[in-house]
């Protein structure tokens, strides 16, 4: 006769930390959970989002930062086996409250991934009027719309004179920067970034970077990257994410970046911004 222990479930430990104010949050995350078919691979996320700043996610690859950055503004859900539970509270409702229409979420959660995905055989004019079309939302100066959202973007000066060339003609990271643009076009309250600058050679990279910190003046931005320099240049916040032993991904630590980087409070924060793993 044999018999079976059933496995203990993960516990994720409290998110560690000082320093995200409670006031003017935008946009948090409690209790969340998240599945792929039977295997957690997020545990007990609660993250806050302050008002006009940038928030970095870091942390090894596969400890579950870009399926984080998916679930703030439902685009998880759009995977086969995807499951989830908990809360994502945007200007305090939740999300994922069965009364909430995920296509408004994501008019005003937008999101920018990793590799520059314009039309390339639209023009850049009609690329940065594309999310407006696609959502079905009137602006009766496109012209007004497509220069401010190019200016907000940092990409205005170097395409004012070639709007009726096509995206696919434009560099990578003015590609990049067009992306953001289309995503501004429609007003969103929230810009989440996937790596976005992964695919970008430095001088790409320094001006997305400028346009992230620019932006953080109007909205919010949360940012994945693997570049500790890049989340010490850009973010005010930084969440640290881990995956241990084969268990679900979790914060392990949330708070100001200077205090991440320079004074953080859990070891494992220290070692990984220190470069002694991942």
């Amino acid at each position: 006769m044999t018999s079976t222990v059933e496995a203990m479930p993960f516990v994720a430990p409290k998110t560690q930390g000082s320093g995200v104010p409670d006031t003017d949050v935008v946009l948090a995350s409690k209790n969340l959970h998240v599945w792929f078919g039977p295997r957690m691979v997020l545990a007990d996320v609660n993250l806050n989002f302050p008002k006009n700043s940038v928030t970095a996610l870091i942390g090894p690859s596969g400890c579950g930062k870009s399926t984080y950055i998916r679930t703030l503004n439902r685009m998880h859900e759009l995977i086969p086996s995807a499951a989830l539970a908990g809360e994502v509270i945007f200007e305090g409702t939740d999300i994922y409250d069965p009364s909430v229409n995920p296509v408004d979420v994501r008019l005003r959660i937008g999101m920018v991934f990793q590799k520059p995905n314009p039309f390339p055989a639209m023009t850049i004019r009609e690329n940065v009027l594309s999310g407006l079309r696609l959502a079905k939302l009137s602006n009766s100066n496109h012209d007004e719309l497509v220069e401010k959202s190019l200016m907000q973007a940092g990409l205005w000066n170097e395409v004012k004179d070639r709007l009726n060339n096509t995206g696919g003609s434009l560099s990578g990271g003015q590609q990049q920067r067009l992306c953001i643009a289309r995503s501004l076009a429609i007003d969103p309250h929230v810009l989440l970034m996937d790596e976005p600058c992964s695919a970008l050679d430095p001088g790409s990279t320094l001006r997305v970077e400028q346009t992230i910190r620019e932006l953080s003046e109007f909205m919010t931005v949360v940012i994945v990257t693997h570049n500790m320099q890049q989340a010490q240049r850009v973010a005010n916040y930084t969440a640290f994410f881990l995956s241990e032993d084969n268990n679900p991904g979790f914060a392990v630590e949330h708070g100001p970046t200077a205090e991440i980087f320079g004074n953080p409070v859990e070891q494992r924060t220290s070692d990984y911004v220190n470069g002694r793993f991942g």
